[in-house]
Protein backbone atom coordinates (compact mmCIF):
# COMPACT_ATOMS: atom_id res chain seq x y z
CA UNK A 1 0.00 0.00 0.00
CA UNK A 2 0.95 3.58 -0.29
CA UNK A 3 -0.57 5.45 1.77
CA UNK A 4 0.05 9.12 2.70
CA UNK A 5 2.05 9.55 5.89
CA UNK A 6 -0.02 11.53 8.52
CA UNK A 7 1.81 13.08 11.67
CA UNK A 8 0.72 14.10 14.75
CA UNK A 9 -3.15 13.03 14.64
CA UNK A 10 -5.13 10.24 15.54
CA UNK A 11 -6.00 7.61 12.09
CA UNK A 12 -6.76 4.68 11.37
CA UNK A 13 -6.91 2.50 8.34
CA UNK A 14 -9.91 0.62 6.93
CA UNK A 15 -9.61 -1.85 4.35
CA UNK A 16 -12.69 -2.61 2.53
CA UNK A 17 -13.88 -4.19 -0.35
CA UNK A 18 -15.02 -1.16 -3.05
CA UNK A 19 -18.04 -0.84 -4.35
CA UNK A 20 -19.89 0.43 -6.93
CA UNK A 21 -21.75 3.02 -4.84
CA UNK A 22 -21.22 5.57 -2.10
CA UNK A 23 -24.07 3.42 -0.26
CA UNK A 24 -21.91 -0.14 -0.61
CA UNK A 25 -18.47 1.77 0.39
CA UNK A 26 -20.20 3.29 3.31
CA UNK A 27 -21.35 0.11 5.12
CA UNK A 28 -17.98 -1.70 3.83
CA UNK A 29 -16.11 0.78 5.82
CA UNK A 30 -18.46 0.57 8.79
CA UNK A 31 -19.56 4.15 8.49
CA UNK A 32 -22.67 6.49 7.34
CA UNK A 33 -23.06 7.62 3.65
CA UNK A 34 -22.39 11.09 5.37
CA UNK A 35 -19.79 10.58 7.01
CA UNK A 36 -17.68 9.68 4.02
CA UNK A 37 -15.86 13.00 2.64
CA UNK A 38 -16.04 12.56 -1.37
CA UNK A 39 -12.60 14.58 -2.71
CA UNK A 40 -13.52 15.87 -6.08
CA UNK A 41 -11.32 17.39 -8.11
CA UNK A 42 -12.54 21.10 -9.59
CA UNK A 43 -11.42 22.90 -12.15
CA UNK A 44 -10.37 26.32 -11.50
CA UNK A 45 -8.72 27.29 -15.03
CA UNK A 46 -5.80 25.65 -17.26
CA UNK A 47 -3.94 23.58 -15.29
CA UNK A 48 -5.10 24.86 -11.97
CA UNK A 49 -7.30 23.16 -9.52
CA UNK A 50 -8.96 22.99 -6.32
CA UNK A 51 -10.04 19.83 -4.22
CA UNK A 52 -13.07 19.94 -2.87
CA UNK A 53 -14.71 17.63 0.43
CA UNK A 54 -18.39 16.96 0.82
CA UNK A 55 -19.83 14.44 2.45
CA UNK A 56 -21.04 11.10 0.71
CA UNK A 57 -24.53 12.85 0.57
CA UNK A 58 -23.91 15.80 -0.42
CA UNK A 59 -23.38 17.58 -4.27
CA UNK A 60 -20.91 20.16 -4.66
CA UNK A 61 -23.17 24.23 -4.71
CA UNK A 62 -21.86 25.06 -7.78
CA UNK A 63 -22.79 28.54 -7.11
CA UNK A 64 -21.49 28.48 -3.31
CA UNK A 65 -18.15 27.41 -4.52
CA UNK A 66 -18.03 30.05 -7.30
CA UNK A 67 -18.99 32.55 -5.02
CA UNK A 68 -16.29 31.23 -2.37
CA UNK A 69 -13.48 30.93 -5.31
CA UNK A 70 -14.11 34.15 -6.78
CA UNK A 71 -14.40 32.37 -10.06
CA UNK A 72 -16.94 31.99 -12.88
CA UNK A 73 -16.63 29.11 -14.38
CA UNK A 74 -15.61 25.78 -12.82
CA UNK A 75 -15.72 22.03 -13.67
CA UNK A 76 -15.39 18.81 -12.25
CA UNK A 77 -12.29 17.15 -13.48
CA UNK A 78 -12.63 13.61 -15.58
CA UNK A 79 -11.14 11.25 -14.09
CA UNK A 80 -7.95 11.51 -16.10
CA UNK A 81 -7.44 15.10 -15.62
CA UNK A 82 -8.06 14.11 -12.01
CA UNK A 83 -5.20 11.30 -11.84
CA UNK A 84 -2.99 13.71 -13.75
CA UNK A 85 -3.61 16.46 -11.49
CA UNK A 86 -3.21 14.76 -7.87
CA UNK A 87 -1.81 11.23 -8.90
CA UNK A 88 -4.77 9.38 -7.39
CA UNK A 89 -7.67 7.50 -9.26
CA UNK A 90 -11.18 8.53 -8.60
CA UNK A 91 -12.78 6.95 -5.55
CA UNK A 92 -9.33 6.61 -3.90
CA UNK A 93 -8.61 10.64 -4.03
CA UNK A 94 -6.91 12.01 -1.12
CA UNK A 95 -5.71 15.49 -0.46
CA UNK A 96 -3.04 13.77 1.61
CA UNK A 97 -0.04 13.94 -0.53
CA UNK A 98 -1.84 14.50 -3.75
CA UNK A 99 0.49 16.26 -6.07
CA UNK A 100 -0.34 19.29 -6.75
CA UNK A 101 -0.41 21.29 -3.27
CA UNK A 102 -4.10 22.39 -4.83
CA UNK A 103 -5.73 23.92 -2.13
CA UNK A 104 -8.47 22.35 0.03
CA UNK A 105 -11.93 23.31 0.86
CA UNK A 106 -14.22 21.48 2.97
CA UNK A 107 -18.03 21.34 3.57
CA UNK A 108 -18.51 23.43 6.90
CA UNK A 109 -21.44 21.86 8.40
CA UNK A 110 -18.88 18.34 8.88
CA UNK A 111 -16.80 20.46 10.59
CA UNK A 112 -16.67 19.60 14.99
CA UNK A 113 -18.24 16.46 13.86
CA UNK A 114 -16.04 13.67 14.87
CA UNK A 115 -14.33 11.19 12.63
CA UNK A 116 -14.90 10.95 8.89
CA UNK A 117 -13.37 8.73 6.30
CA UNK A 118 -11.30 9.64 3.50
CA UNK A 119 -9.75 8.50 0.80
CA UNK A 120 -5.89 7.29 1.28
CA UNK A 121 -5.08 7.22 -2.52
CA UNK A 122 -5.12 3.06 -2.67
CA UNK A 123 -7.94 1.57 -3.62
CA UNK A 124 -9.93 -0.45 -0.83
CA UNK A 125 -8.14 1.20 2.00
CA UNK A 126 -9.66 4.24 3.43
CA UNK A 127 -8.41 6.96 5.83
CA UNK A 128 -10.56 7.48 9.51
CA UNK A 129 -9.58 10.86 11.52
CA UNK A 130 -11.36 13.36 13.01
CA UNK A 131 -12.38 16.36 10.43
CA UNK A 132 -10.85 18.79 12.71
CA UNK A 133 -7.57 17.33 12.70
CA UNK A 134 -7.62 16.95 8.71
CA UNK A 135 -8.84 20.38 8.33
CA UNK A 136 -5.78 21.34 10.75
CA UNK A 137 -3.05 19.45 9.27
CA UNK A 138 -4.14 20.13 5.65
CA UNK A 139 -4.84 23.98 6.01
CA UNK A 140 -8.18 23.54 4.46
CA UNK A 141 -10.35 26.44 3.90
CA UNK A 142 -14.02 25.59 5.76
CA UNK A 143 -17.35 26.67 3.85
CA UNK A 144 -20.86 26.25 3.05
CA UNK A 145 -20.07 24.45 -0.48
CA UNK A 146 -22.60 21.76 -0.97
CA UNK A 147 -26.60 20.41 -1.25
CA UNK A 148 -28.29 17.50 -0.63
CA UNK A 149 -27.79 14.89 -3.15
Amino acid sequence: MDIPEIDGVDYRLVEYEPGRDIETAAERRGVAVERILKTMVVRVGQGRYVLVMVPGDQLIEWKALRNLLGERRLSLADADEAYAATGYHRGTITPLGAAGDWPLVIEATIEGTGEVSIGSGTEGVAIHLDVDDLIAITGAAVAPVSKAR
